[in-house]
């Protein structure tokens, strides 16, 4: 889990009358583009855009060989810079789409963009066994989320999945794996009701800029909502809606389940026990063995200062106490976001609130490898209702493999999550 460093519309037109949201407007040019009314596209595209947005090259943007439209996701925008990028996915019968659309400060189109998803179903999914439905996840930062239900009247047992750090997709897809994605179509073959959203610092990442900035914007405050959203559903058990964090989600899932109250059990996957600058070293000692092996000259030199300059700032956050909250950021966070951590100790929040827990852990995972495992078995030890279990062959991602884990593993076509995990959460939650 390296620290994925944490990182407005400008006025409208029309007598000072402010641009439409640029969700309205790309989700207008997609239904236009898949309807194959392309001419009606035009006065959407901004005057630099139009050689490049002509009828043909319209028309190249929807293949026929992906059959009809079955559903169209929620969209999610990013910023950049005075314009945004709005991202809309479309569920062909046999093909998963991506459409980019950019909107500039004005409300027009720029760029028209699908993105074919490589992505399969893993073996364990059975699609025929559950359907999907878009909600929305808070009201002031209203964020885009699917609920994978299983068929059936139920009701059933119910995970919300919480994000590691980063400006995760609701499908916490890290290279080829979608890791949220496989979870949820494994568990809810197998009767368990799955809420999965987008993370708040991907649908607004100017939120992260903001000094006050800290987990709870982060990741807690709508963990704790999204917990409510799923407890809504009619389909799902009352008092049996569980939180899965993953990574960073796992640390701070004691503190969301302490915001919520009411969860029926935590399940942390590959979580840190230990903090972050703990975790910041071990990983870049890890990729230490090998940069030492394969640089050589003035890229081993720089890589020595890099070195240096992240065991300096991990030794500032130790360091830090409360009259810190000004200080530069430090291994890409500020400093009230690293004070809000500051003697956060999840294993002994847990044992307080004693709420049933089970522990994953894959022994391969270099971002939060064995040393938190075993600070979590030390943590929980004399704690009832507690299952923990690490896997031999499983790396960060949940993915099986053998010998020495790397990022470039995650880049490999074709993985998903383990079906062995997939199997004891599903056991887990529904015994």
């Amino acid at each position: 889990m390296l620290i994925r460093v944490l990182c407005l519309l400008s006025a409208g037109v029309l007598l000072a009358q402010p641009a439409a949201d640029p969700k309205d407007t790309a989700r207008k040019a997609v239904d236009l583009l898949l309807a194959h009314k392309y001419s009606d596209l035009g006065p959407l595209i901004s005057e630099k855009s139009k050689a490049a947005n002509t009828d043909a090259e319209l028309a190249k943007k929807v293949s026929d060989a992906w059959g009809p439209v079955q559903s169209i996701g929620a969209a999610t925008v990013r910023s950049l810079g005075t314009a945004s990028m709005v991202t809309i996915p479309v569920k062909f019968a046999s093909q998963e789409v991506s459409y980019e659309v950019s909107v500039n400060a004005e409300g027009q189109i720029g760029l028209i963009i699908p993105r074919a998803d490589p992505w399969k179903h893993p073996a364990y999914s059975k699609p025929d066994s559950f359907k999907e439905r878009e909600v929305t996840v808070g009201t002031q930062w209203k964020l885009g989320g699917t609920l994978t239900v299983p068929n059936g009247a139920g009701p059933f047992p119910g995970i919300v999945l919480v994000h590691d750090t980063g400006q995760a997709d609701r499908d916490e897809q890290n290279g080829s794996v979608k890791i949220f994605k496989d979870l949820a179509e494994g568990l809810a073959s197998k009767g368990v009701v799955v809420l999965r959203y987008e993370k708040r610092t991907r649908a607004y990442p100017s939120t992260t800029q903001k000094e006050d900035y800290t987990a709870e914007a982060e990741i807690i405050d709508d963990a704790v909502l999204a917990a409510g959203v799923l407890r809504a559903q009619p389909e799902v058990k009352p008092g049996r809606v569980f939180a899965l964090g993953f990574g960073f989600g796992g640390y701070l899932l004691p503190r969301v389940a302490e915001a919520d109250g009411k969860l029926a059990g935590m399940i942390i996957v590959n979580g840190n026990e230990r903090p972050l600058e703990d975790l910041a070293l071990d990983e870049m000692m890890y990729v230490d063995e090998d940069q030492e092996k394969t640089l050589t000259g003035p890229k081993l030199e720089q890589w020595h200062r890099q070195m240096a300059v992240i065991r300096e700032q991990a030794a500032k956050i130790k360091k830090m106490t409360q009259g810190d909250s000004d200080t530069s950021p430090l291994l890409g966070m500020k400093g009230a976001y690293l004070l809000d951590l500051k003697g956060y100790d999840p294993a002994g929040q847990a044992k307080l609130l004693k709420v049933p827990m089970l522990v994953l852990q894959g022994e391969r995972d270099y971002q939060v490898n064995m040393k938190d495992f075993a600070a979590w078995k030390t943590g929980l030890v004399g704690l009832p209702n507690v299952s923990l279990k690490s896997y031999p062959a499983l790396d960060h991602l949940l993915v099986e493999g053998t010998g020495r884990s790397s990022s470039t593993d995650y880049r490999k076509p074709g993985q998903h999550v383990s079906q062995e995990v997939v199997d004891d959460v599903a056991k887990w939650v529904s015994q």
